[in-house]
């Protein structure tokens, strides 16, 4: 198999932006607010511009302390966008989702990272960062999405428990969806990327079998921690208008 990668043409680039703009569109005409939308993808533009080049910098750094500090910034970012669906409470429920995941996800990260790969040094930054992404971002959504639906339930008049599980069955609906569909609907984005650079789709395989594995673990595991630590914040939580 061929081990180079088609780079991709500004010019070419800017066309994937076309069913972006229709969304927006769409967004615009059904009064949605598109200018959130807008504000997100120009966001997103800058922020993977930007971190290209970072990345450049840190992939090529032999100390540790510089990958550890980047990962934290991650985290930090990840705990507080978690909590975007419950903004009035954000600051009371900060610690708790940085807790949830950190634990949740910090946990399968080291476990994936020193066990399953055994990277070496332990603090690979083309390996641990990009993992980090994946595991932290996955984290993020389940507690936003189980943070979202306990209010909701919470609101209906639904009890802590029983709201707590609906709750956490919603936060793993996307994740669990991906499960059944790996391989059959779609090829994730690991193994894809690695496909197209040459490695042996076997291989890519193994890859993709530990991604789905610390995705799926790490977001049950912190939504499931955020869900418990919450329950002294209730009344609150119940009483805040939800969004």
């Amino acid at each position: 198999m061929s081990s180079s990668i088609q780079t991709i043409p500004l010019f070419n680039l800017a066309l994937a932006f076309i069913p972006v703009i229709a969304v927006i569109v769409i967004i615009g005409k059904w009064q949605l607010g598109f200018k959130s939308s807008i504000y997100a993808v120009c966001r997103m533009l800058l922020q993977l511009l930007l971190i290209g080049y970072f990345l450049t910098y840190i992939f090529k750094t032999e100390s540790g302390l510089i990958v550890v500090v980047v990962l934290a910034v991650m985290l930090f970012s990840a705990s507080w966008i978690a909590l975007r669906t419950v903004s009035i409470l954000r600051k009371t429920l900060y610690l708790k989702s940085f807790c949830s995941i950190l634990l949740g996800g910090g946990t399968v990260l080291l476990l994936m990272s020193q066990a399953v790969l055994n990277l070496n040094p332990w603090y690979l930054p083309s390996y641990l960062i990009p993992l980090a992404g994946m595991i932290f971002a996955n984290s993020m959504n389940s507690i936003s999405l189980a943070g979202e639906r306990l209010q909701a339930e919470l609101a209906r008049g639904i009890p802590y428990e029983q709201g707590r599980t609906i709750a956490l069955q919603a936060s793993l609906i996307p994740i669990t969806n991906s499960l059944l569909a790996v391989g059959l609907v779609s090829l994730p984005g690991m193994m894809t990327g690695q496909i197209l650079s040459g490695v042996s789709p076997l291989i890519a395989a193994r890859y993709q079998i530990m991604v789905m594995c610390m995705v799926f673990g790490s977001a049950g595991i912190s939504a499931a921690l955020f869900l418990t630590l919450i329950k002294s914040d209730l009344g609150q939580l119940k009483n805040e208008e939800p969004g």
